[in-house]
């Protein structure tokens, strides 16, 4: 109701003063007024354009002025910069000829650079070739048993290193003063002969007898020649012309028979002690003063003859190997009749050890060995073919580090091999230094694992910076080994069984290489297997207490 009133208030006001416009229009005063203002804003402008017309035209006259001055001007300039450019094209045409000059000196440097470049090159890459065989004959004339996996046997004449790369002390060698004495072991005496004193010291009254005696033994070795004759009496049948004798022991067929005792000593001699065959002979024919003069084909004989004597022997050592929780395993080079053979070795620790002549390697020359059956822990030295076998396997460690001591030999500009071999000391000798029984520290055996690891990418980014030479890969091979086989060269870590190092395979294989020294060449490879079952039984009987040569009789007998 009160917008209706407001609007129309203002629609009333709104009409007044339309109708007042209106009124004064009607009058004429509207008209008036505005013609004056008309006329008064007229006179205004015609006044204000007279002005402006003037200042246009003084503005024109301004620039008529200052063009005709820039013209001047401007003639001058161009004048003097035709000038200058006449100038310029001069020194640009002598600049021309100088920069073609020096193109061409330029052209004939690059020639020659490129040329010095491929010169230098070509002297660098062969630079680069002799030092890598240099390294490769350095590395080969610096190998020996402490650096790789040559056997100490194979060692060139040199001096030799003192054991284990112990520095040495100076001392004499022998016992050291302070250390309890280790005297010879006196034997039951066959004769006393007791020795009576001077007559000057029966005769001197101030000598008087006290109860000590002072003893002293002198052992001597004789042999003796002990032959049994057999006789018996022919009887003859009046009828039938039958012959007959009384039956003689067991052994006894030929006229002259060889006893147990003189098998035992030659078996021994020969094959044990790896004296030749004609030494055996001559060594025991001075013995007997002549008279005995033993055939070589006896001697011969011998190992097989013991091989098969000793069959049950191996027998219950193979049943007894496949109890044992870890085996050591390992091949060695023989020669059979001028060609290449090869004697595997079975060894538990603290059991019994088998030796294997095979004509292969490979799992030709494992086959018929403990190994392809057994489904324990192989210790061995990186033979990929015995990985095909057992349940798990430690490489041997002693073998990692003469590889990384080689390495670090021909490549002293890297770091992780010296940082991998001080690892490797450092968790045998926490292993060693763990007690029987006592539970091993998993939080120190992780931190092992977690630096082997480091080490290891050290080794990637070393090889990836600066790339190993073609002529010495050792170290390279070795880290890329060490990483595929981690569990391998870790295990011994977690189990206490394990040992750290396949050192017993390797003494044992050590008989076979001192035999093989002294045969140079087997004739075939039954005499080679006869010598490993013999080498195997000669084991087992040391394990066991008592006399080695009584039981080697035993044998024969």
């Amino acid at each position: 109701m009160r917008i209706s009133f407001e609007l129309v208030t203002s629609l009333q006001y709104d009409l007044r003063a339309a109708q007042q416009q209106l009124a004064s229009f009607k009058s004429g005063q509207k008209y008036v007024t505005m013609k004056k203002d008309h006329e008064t804003d007229r006179l205004c402008l015609e006044k204000q354009i007279k002005s402006l017309q003037e200042e246009l035209r003084r503005l024109r006259l301004e620039q008529l002025s200052a063009r005709q001055q820039w013209f001047e001007s401007t003639d001058d300039m161009q004048a003097e910069y035709e000038k200058k450019i006449r100038a310029f094209q001069a020194e640009n045409a002598r600049l021309y000829e100088r920069s073609f000059k020096a193109e061409a000196q330029r052209d004939d440097a690059y020639d020659k650079i490129t040329q010095m470049r491929r010169e230098n090159y070509q002297l660098a890459t062969e630079l680069e070739e002799e030092k890598g065989k240099n390294q490769k004959l350095i590395a080969q004339i610096n190998k020996d048993f402490q650096n790789s996996s040559l056997p100490s046997s194979a060692q060139t004449i040199r001096k030799k290193k003192i054991p284990n790369n112990r520095e040495a002390s100076g001392r004499k060698p022998g016992a050291q003063p302070g250390h309890p004495g280790h005297s010879r072991k006196k034997q039951t005496p066959n004769q006393t002969v007791l020795l009576q004193p001077s007559q000057e010291i029966l005769d001197d009254p101030d000598f008087k007898k006290t109860r000590k005696t002072v003893t002293k033994q002198l052992v001597n070795v004789q042999v003796c020649l002990n032959v049994i004759e057999y006789k018996a009496d022919v009887y003859r049948d009046i009828k039938t012309e039958e012959l007959y004798h009384a039956e003689f022991p067991d052994g006894v067929v030929d006229d002259v028979n060889y006893g147990s005792s003189v098998r035992a000593f030659l078996f021994l001699l020969n094959n044990d002690c790896c004296v030749s065959i004609d030494k055996c002979r001559d060594f025991l024919k001075n013995l007997t003063d002549g008279k005995l003069d033993i055939s070589k084909g006896m001697i011969s004989k011998l190992s097989k003859e013991f091989s098969e004597k000793s069959e049950a022997l191996r027998k219950s050592a193979v049943s007894e190997m496949f109890l044992s929780p870890v085996i050591h395993t390992d091949c060695t080079n023989a020669r059979v009749n001028g060609q290449s053979a090869y004697v595997f070795i079975c060894a538990a620790p603290d059991g019994p050890a088998l030796y294997y002549a095979r004509e292969a390697k490979g799992h030709a020359g494992v086959a018929g060995t403990p190994v392809e059956d057994y489904q324990g822990i192989l210790i061995h030295d990186h033979e990929k073919t015995f990985y095909k076998y057992g349940s798990a396997h430690q490489e041997c460690l002693a073998h990692v580090l003469r590889y990384l001591k080689g390495s670090i030999e021909n490549e002293p500009e890297r770091t992780w091999n010296k940082d991998m071999h001080s690892l490797l000391q450092e968790m045998v000798h926490y292993v060693n230094g763990v007690e029987t029984g006592e539970e091993r520290d998993s939080v120190k055996i992780h931190e092992y694992e977690t630096r082997y690891d480091q080490v290891l990418k050290t080794a990637s980014s070393e090889y990836e910076d600066i790339p190993c030479s073609d002529y010495y890969r050792d170290g390279f091979n070795l880290a890329a080994r060490m990483n595929v086989y981690r569990d391998a060269h870790l295990l011994f870590l977690h189990d206490s069984r394990v040992p750290t190092t396949n050192n017993l395979a390797e003494r044992l294989l050590r008989f076979i290489k001192r035999k093989q020294n002294q045969a140079m060449s087997f004739r075939s490879i039954k005499s080679l297997d006869f010598l490993c079952n013999s080498m195997s039984v000669l084991f087992l009987m040391r394990q066991e207490d008592g006399n080695l040569y009584d039981k080697v009789s035993a044998v024969f007998g």
